[in-house]
């Protein structure tokens, strides 16, 4: 569904805009376009009570509130209607709009038209929060090396949507974005540098086919003049095949070798992660001062460092991002050992390929916890590589059963590796405590998302901390 609709801000004044969803981009969306005189209506699907918190949250602003569904006569008079989250392009009320030619546009269309700085913008499948976390800091090492008086924006799906905070972004200042499909379906304009780390499957449930996610994701370039940079892996397919969509200079990063016509090429090795320039090395850091685990997070470093070089960052300015960095919370996170067992909080991986990435990261024996909510994604490698690799799994939440017979009928079925199901997260940490033994490591890794249970995969992943750590002080 396309109905987008380049809008500039002196263009704002008294029009009527429906924002679909009160989640925190709808809040951000609101107090932007009040902000420029606009008519606002918030219309979400939960009733008024479960949006007691949002409503609380813009309270005092002229904000029309629609609860408990969205009923098309809100349309009758709306200019613009501004999608928030996830809400899904193909309901009724916006197919309604379409029907109608009420363009569409979300915060994040908003603030590429507001922004007047460059923008730095990552998407892809997995690791973009670490990227776009490791791009931040290289960034405001920069910004500390050369004691500017410049400010660092990171944010998009990351933090707090930066249209909340867009007047306080002045020219010179340096902005990174890190852009879901959700955000990139809609979006007229692309990013000055723009990254795709790689596009494995994903949001399926959301996007319905793997074309139209990856067509949502190459908006990120199909924007893009000849002055802007394209940052692609060499190692990811659908990455690497988007070169044809590049329309100004390109960089890579990859274990793999340079495609030989990119102008920036970043590697590694087993002494440094380098950079190849018109021909010539050049070392960018030294592999051992990388702190974050797993071979994915060396494609991460890498990937930040492309990044860096198209925006004219220096090596030392990377190594200063680079170093001491282990990591964000709910990303292969330490929580604590309890009777010498280790336990890691991965809550963010919320498709199997990530939790796959994570299996990969470590050596130790596995009791893995999945579960949550399917995004009609497949299974079938990461339940092989379990039954290879990890000791045990508990399988709970909505998926818990799929997921636990998608294991118990893998090919490679191996006997010794322990199947268990749970009704929750909470359970499971109860069967995985009973299974473990000193050395092992319980971690969870879902593969689904939290919202069967849990608001965000933040809130899960606090609350496996919490768990954790109770038991460790009650030890």
């Amino acid at each position: 569904m396309e109905n987008t609709v380049e809008i500039k801000s002196t263009h704002w004044d008294e029009k009527n805009v429906v924002i679909v969803g009160a989640g925190r981009q709808g809040q951000a969306a609101a107090r932007f376009l009040i902000s420029r005189h606009v008519n606002v209506t918030v219309t979400d699907r939960a009733p008024g009570e479960k949006c007691a918190a949002a409503i609380e949250a813009l309270s005092g602003l002229p904000i029309r509130w629609v609860t408990g569904g969205h009923p098309l006569s809100l349309l009758d008079e709306a200019d613009f209607v501004c999608v928030s989250g996830g809400a899904d392009l193909r309901q009724p009320f916006l197919a309604e709009a379409v029907n109608r030619g009420i363009p569409l546009l979300n915060d994040t269309e908003i603030f590429f038209q507001e922004s007047p700085a460059p923008i730095i913008g990552l998407t892809g499948s997995a690791g973009k929060t670490t990227t776009t976390t490791l791009v931040g800091r290289i960034a405001e090492s920069d910004r500390q090396r050369r004691h500017s008086r410049t400010s660092v924006f990171v944010g998009g799906n990351i933090g707090t949507p930066l249209i909340a905070r867009i007047d306080e972004i002045g020219a010179n200042d340096c902005v990174i974005l890190e852009l879901s499909s959700f955000q990139l379906e809609l979006v007229t304009i692309s990013p000055h540098i723009a990254a795709v780390l790689n596009i494995t499957p994903n949001h399926l449930d959301r996007h319905g086919t793997m074309e139209e996610y990856i067509r949502a994701k190459r908006n990120i370039l199909n924007f893009q003049s000849e002055s802007d940079w394209a940052v692609l892996s060499r190692d990811d397919g659908n990455s690497a095949a988007l070169r044809t969509a590049v329309r100004g200079k390109s960089a890579t990063f990859g274990f793999e070798p340079p495609f030989g016509d990119e102008a920036i090429a970043v590697g590694i090795d087993e002494g440094f992660v380098f950079a190849t320039i018109n021909g010539k090395r050049k070392n960018l850091l030294k592999r051992i001062e990388i702190s974050l685990p797993g071979r994915h997070n060396l494609s991460n470093v890498m990937a930040a460092a492309a990044i860096a070089l198209s925006a004219g960052f220096d090596p030392l300015s990377i190594q200063g991002g680079i170093r001491g960095f282990s990591g964000v919370p709910h990303r292969l996170e330490t929580v604590g050992k309890l009777h010498g067992v280790r336990y890691i909080n991965d809550s963010i991986a919320t498709a199997p390929e990530r939790t796959l990435a994570a299996l990969n990261a470590f050596s130790d024996p596995m009791i893995l916890l999945l579960g949550g909510r399917d995004k009609k994604l497949p299974w079938g490698k990461l339940a092989d590589e379990l039954n290879r690799k990890a000791k045990a799994a508990v399988c709970f939440g909505e998926a818990g059963p799929m997921i636990a017979q998608a294991l118990e009928s893998s090919p490679v079925r191996n006997p010794r590796f322990v199947v268990r199901r749970a009704a929750t997260m909470l359970d499971a940490l109860e069967i995985a405590r009973e299974l473990g033994e000193a050395g092992d490591l319980v971690l969870l890794s879902p593969g689904g998302t939290s919202y069967d249970a849990y608001k965000d995969f933040e809130e899960r992943g606090n609350e496996f901390r919490s768990w954790v750590r109770s038991q460790i002080s009650n030890s």
